[in-house]
This record gives structure tokens, C-alpha cells and sequence, in this order.
């Protein structure tokens, strides 16, 4: 809204100041001793004329084109264009011939009179024009913005009942398990979830955090898997990253899918490695999986890769690289990001 104050006075400043050149350009570029004319046009009638002008461009810029040109009215534009034109006639006619009865006699200038209503009229059918397809565009970027936040915010839902309810199921089996770990896994899930539920809803969080909540949530992986699972994890010291933002819980989706996938297979190993050189962020997941096995499994663990391509591609246009191998058995992927 302010941009859009700020963008409006700019406007009218502009305008004031062309006209106002227009208006007094006889008193700039003459003198007095020819009674400030410019050629043969004296210099209060080109005044005069001048506010003529104005309102032959407001008129038709604000008013005859809004209104009347389109497929339905535009004959009754072509109408009213030419008689505003031919009022605009008369009252040059009329002056002349009440001030400036010179004039009248000057019929070379005659154009100088009656030809810059015709300009002006065209200047101001093309500066409509212009507005318009500003206009357009303008609406356009906000109609796309619009889109684009309300099909965030459906991105972003999906993220934490899945989210939840995975974390749950490695608390039963904890409980199961009768673990001296549920209470100190407990106390891990209440950081998650305040940070779900307190950090998501802005546009981006500082880095530290998503990289302290994603080392949470691969502490919580090891506790329900114990030594049963090959984790190797090199995430950096959350105090490096303090001058980076993120979006909320981007890189959690890909951890989700090598535990889902890579933890049914013999001797599983997941591999996650997390470094920022340069305000690049370079994140790689490895996890082996079984194609056999893997081919039963639902899909109701994590956002999927889909919604994480989609929140890449809203977020982080042409700042990212993300590449998905996959050799049979080992999944690979790899990512990129420019920390805008």
C-alpha cells in the first residue's frame, strides 16, 4: 500500500511538472518585447490553449477510454473523440477571434492553433494504453502472488500431520520398548512441535533453527533405531549459520524419505551431509532401499518429493539445482540453494 502511495504522488509530481513546463514555455523561451510568442502563436494564447490541451487528455485518457473504448461502445467513442476535438475548435476560434483577432487573418497558423489538439488526443489514447497494460500487469503480479501464498500455505499444511504422526509412532515403539530414552525423546518432540508450530507460518526462518530442528529430528530417528541403522549425519554449528534465512522445514521432506525407504533394507545406511560456502547451501541425502519391498509401502510418510519440487520452484525460482538418482538400490539426492 505505501509502495503504492509512493508510486501515485511520483505520478501526479510528474504530471504538475510537464504541464507546468508546457504552460509557461513561452515565458522561458521568449521574450517580452514579442510579447513571449513562439513563432506566430503569442504566448497567453498558447497559455490558454494549453489548459485546453489538459483537459482534452484528461478527458479522453480518464474518461472517453475507460468508458467507451471497447468492442460494445467504441463507434460512441469515435463520436465523442471527434467532439471533444470540435469543441476544442471552437474555443481556440472563439478566443482568437475575441483577443487575438491577428490570428484570424494568419492562416499559416492555423495549424500551429488546431494541430495540437489532434496531437494531443493521440498522446493521450496511447498514454491510456500504456496505463492500462500497467494496470494489467500490476493485477496479473498480484493475482499470481495471491495464488502463489494460498498454494504455499496448502504446501506447508501437508507438512506437519504427516510430520506428527511419524513422530509419534517412534514414541509408541519407545513406549514398547519400555526405552529410558522416551523421556528425553519427549523432550525432543516438544522443541519440534514448538518450533512447527510458532516458525512455519512466516515466510522464512533463520537457518540455525531448521538446521537445529533437523538435527532433532535424525536424534529422534537414532533413539527409536538405535544401532540397527548406519546414521551418518555432518551437519555444521548452528552459531556459523546465524546470518542465513530459509524456508521452514524445506529439507526435512528428503531425511523423512531415507528413513521411510532406506531403514527395511539389509544393513541400512543413511548418509546426510548439510554445508554453506558462499551463501550456497549444499544438502545431500543417500539411503539404500529394497525395490522390492519398497514397492508395498503407501504414501503416507513426508510431503513427497512433488511438494518439495513445488516449494523449491515457488520459493527459490533460479536459485536452486536439485538432481534425483536413483541406481536400483540407492537413492541419491542432491541440492543446491542460493540463501536469498
Amino acid at each position: 500500500m505505501k509502495a503504492f502511495l509512493t508510486a501515485k504522488y511520483i505520478n501526479i509530481t510528474l504530471h504538475a511538472l510537464i504541464w507546468g513546463m508546457l504552460l509557461l514555455l513561452p515565458y522561458i523561451v521568449s521574450s517580452p518585447e514579442n510579447q513571449y510568442s513562439i513563432g506566430p502563436i503569442p504566448g497567453i494564447f498558447f497559455t490558454v490553449a494549453g489548459v485546453i490541451h489538459m483537459g482534452i487528455f484528461y478527458g479522453n485518457a480518464f474518461y472517453l477510454c475507460p468508458r467507451l473504448l471497447n468492442r460494445r461502445y467504441w463507434w460512441m467513442y469515435i463520436l465523442a473523440a471527434l467532439l471533444l476535438l470540435f469543441v476544442s475548435f471552437q474555443l481556440k476560434y472563439h478566443i482568437m477571434a475575441t483577443w487575438f483577432p491577428g490570428l484570424l487573418h494568419n492562416k499559416a497558423a492555423y495549424r500551429f492553433v488546431f494541430g495540437p489538439s489532434v496531437a494531443v488526443l493521440v498522446i493521450s489514447l496511447l498514454y491510456r494504453k500504456i496505463l492500462d497494460r500497467i494496470y494489467e500487469e500490476r493485477r496479473q503480479k498480484e493475482k499470481q502472488a495471491e495464488q502463489l501464498s494460498t498454494e504455499l500455505k496448502f504446501l506447508r499444511s501437508q507438512i506437519s500431520p504427516h510430520f506428527l504422526f511419524n513422530v509419534l509412532t517412534n514414541m509408541v515403539s519407545l513406549a514398547r520398548k519400555k526405552s529410558d530414552q522416551l523421556e528425553p525423546s519427549l523432550i525432543m518432540l516438544s522443541e519440534l512441535m514448538r518450533y512447527m508450530l510458532y516458525n512455519t507460518g512466516g515466510a522464512k526462518v533463520p537457518l540455525q533453527k531448521e538446521v537445529a530442528y533437523l538435527d532433532s529430528y535424525i536424534a529422534l530417528q537414532q533413539l527409536r533405531f538405535g544401532n540397527d541403522v548406519d546414521i551418518r549425519r555432518e551437519l555444521p554449528a548452528t552459531a556459523s549459520l546465524s546470518n542465513y534465512t530459509i524456508e521452514p522445514m524445506l529439507l526435512i521432506p528428503f531425511v523423512e524419505n531415507a528413513f521411510k525407504h532406506g531403514t527395511g533394507v539389509e544393513q541400512p545406511v543413511i548418509r546426510i551431509h548439510l554445508s554453506v560456502q558462499e551463501d550456497v547451501l549444499t544438502f545431500e541425502v543417500e539411503n539404500h532401499f529394497d525395490p522390492v519391498q519398497d514397492t508395498s509401502k503407501d504414501d503416507s510418510s513426508g510431503i513427497g518429493l512433488a511438494n518439495v519440487k513445488s516449494r523449491l520452484e515457488l520459493l527459490y525460482h533460479r536459485h536452486y539445482t536439485l538432481a534425483v538418482k536413483n541406481d536400483g538400490n540407492r537413492f541419491f539426492v542432491h541440492l543446491t540453494l542460493t540463501l536469498i
